[in-house]
């Protein structure tokens, strides 16, 4: 009797557990990588490395008295071995040791170090600004006689191991990348004669799926944070690509919930902003009233709290960390103009929202606002990312704002504000010019060795820089550990982060062609711009189904062939 009652005990218990916790959810999978090469080994004083290669080899995952033909790592009383592995693209996740047996029997002292580059891995903490922010990626652990074991979990290609103690000796069967991610399908696809636009598109998409995991990270090394201003463009790209997905309603409701007003998201008033932005843009792809509804009572207070951060004359008086992007940072007179651009629009968005929530007078009191924040004229100060801002909330001529971005080619890019920059010069009709930028800057990353898009890039870095997939050569400079700056100075630059995937939004949006015109995608434009192209090919997601679309040239005409779901009205618009 005691053993049934104990037993009905344990059950309820159980019962209790999953109720408590049946609201968290891990949605994300699990896949398991070989490593591709093995880029450098180190064995001292008589230590070995035997059958490194067989690293490299693809096992079961689980550990087993057949010892095979495995890696053994062996120290001396003074040598030691290390060896730096390749999985040949970033990744989020860890590492799986599967171990064999050795003639100790005791756990095995390891260290452990993930790179984005070979440069971060070859690192020590506070080495070019190498870190353990956010994600441990430098650590020492042991690792079990006979079995298997897991480490925490960052952003890497690469991974180093070094055999910590004296004498001791390590069998390796396996050594396995565990690969965490949202198992999502790309809906949206892109297609074109030009192999390097096609890589960049799907880089850009790869950048922002990595980042898709909880919630809708920064960055998977560094930034592994819910910022509101940075989610747009990954926002935009999860809209093309992916079509609706939990992961952005979950990350815009945690910046609402954690940010209680006056409070600005993550302490600057720019992101709060980008909430207001992103929420009509969510709306206009996905048409989702009753999700719109739950954010009523904090985009009311919200909007009022904006009214209330703009003058008699129409000009805005945000307080908090006035803050575009970094690299505008130091130019005060074009973050002050961009910021007015900047409410303008979410004043302009949150009118759209209001009407669509039933709440005409405060619809009509952001038009009212907006209206008079439009009689202001601006310089951007030759900041380009002002210049975007200005140029796509209607405040100055598109054609001059253009001069600006323009000026000098992608010198003063970032790959943030970049995407408002391709969209300026869509804008003016520079489609062939955006599309020449897109492969040179953003490629440029691509030629560097990058599987992923980068916090930051300067064209400047490359200049006699060694790729990120090899050792830095005497001479050669680093462009990982000796470049960056603000908060992503040297090795702590993360080089996965979203908010760079623009070109793969702006790709499908003007050269595939595909604008959204009544919410929910009930009523699409499709307007090519080929440029040099011959022919484009893709997909676009919608909530009723993917439209697959096709535009070639033939005799000096563009030729588009268009297949929607039905109930989806298409306005097909032929460019030459």
């Amino acid at each position: 009797m005691k053993h049934v009652l104990s037993t009905i005990l344990m059950f309820l218990f159980l019962i209790g557990s999953v109720s408590a916790h049946e609201n968290i959810k891990d949605t994300r999978v699990r896949e398991y990588l070989t490593p591709q090469r093995i880029i450098y080994t180190e064995a001292t004083k008589d230590s070995e490395i035997i059958n490194a290669e067989a690293l490299l080899e693809k096992g079961t995952g689980q550990s087993s008295l057949y010892q095979g033909n495995p890696c053994v790592l062996k120290n001396t009383e003074e040598g030691r071995v290390s060896v730096l592995v390749d999985f040949g693209k970033e990744f989020h996740g860890g590492l799986r040791f599967v171990t064999g047996q050795t003639s100790s029997q005791n756990p095995v002292a390891i260290r452990v170090r993930f790179g984005e580059s070979v440069s971060e891995a070859m690192s020590n903490i506070g080495e070019k600004g190498a870190m353990n922010d956010h994600a441990l990626r430098d650590f020492t652990m042991r690792l079990p006689w006979l079995g298997v074991a897991e480490t925490p979990h960052s952003g890497f290609r690469f991974a180093r191991i070094d055999l910590l103690e004296a004498n001791a000796e390590l069998i390796l069967n396996e050594l396995i990348g565990v690969f965490i991610y949202r198992d999502v399908p790309y809906r949206g696809s892109f297609q074109c004669n030009d192999e390097r636009l096609n890589k960049i598109w799907e880089v850009g998409a790869y950048t922002v799926h990595l980042n898709m995991q909880e919630y809708l990270w920064d960055g998977i090394k560094r930034d592994r944070l819910v910022w509101l201003g940075d989610l747009h463009p990954e926002v935009m790209t999860v809209n093309r690509v992916f079509g609706y997905n939990e992961v952005v309603p979950k990350s815009l409701d945690f910046g609402r919930d954690t940010t209680p007003l006056p409070s600005w998201m993550s302490g600057i008033s720019a992101y709060s902003l980008w909430w207001i932005i992103i929420h009509k843009d969510w709306y206009m792809y996905h048409a989702d009233l009753g999700y719109l509804k739950e954010q009523k009572s904090y985009l009311q207070e919200l909007l009022n709290l904006l009214l209330s951060k703009v003058d008699a004359e129409g000009k805005e008086l945000l307080d908090g960390n006035r803050f575009l992007d970094w690299p505008s940072s130091e130019n005060q007179k074009g973050v002050d103009a961009g910021l007015h651009a900047l409410l303008l629009m979410a004043l302009e968005s949150g009118e759209y929202l209001c009407n669509k929530l039933g709440n005409l007078e405060l619809a009509k009191k952001c038009l009212f606002t907006a209206n008079k924040m439009k009689k202001h004229s601006f310089n951007p100060n030759n900041s380009k990312q002002a210049a975007a801002l200005l140029a796509l909330s209607g405040l100055e001529s598109v054609k001059e704002m253009n001069k600006v971005i323009m000026k000098d080619g992608v010198s003063d890019f970032s790959t943030f504000y970049g995407y408002y920059m391709l969209q300026t010069m869509a804008k003016g009709g520079y489609y062939k010019e955006a599309m020449d930028y897109i492969e040179t800057y953003w490629g440029a990353m691509l030629d560097m060795g990058a599987t992923t898009f980068w916090e930051d890039f300067n064209m400047e870095w490359i200049e006699n820089a060694a790729r990120i997939d090899e050792l830095v050569p005497e001479g050669k400079k680093d462009i990982h550990g000796d470049y960056g700056d603000y908060c992503y100075s040297g090795l702590r630059h993360s080089l996965c982060h979203g908010w760079a995937s623009g070109p793969t939004s702006w790709l499908s949006e003007h050269v595939l062609g595909v604008t959204v015109l009544e919410p929910g995608c009930k009523k699409i434009e499709v307007k090519p711009n080929l440029g040099n192209l011959e022919w484009v090919q893709g997909s676009f997601p919608t909530p009723m189904g993917d439209v697959k679309i096709k535009h070639w040239k033939e005799n000096n005409e563009v030729k588009s062939k268009v297949e929607a779901p039905v109930g989806i009205i298409v306005v097909l618009v032929q460019n030459k």
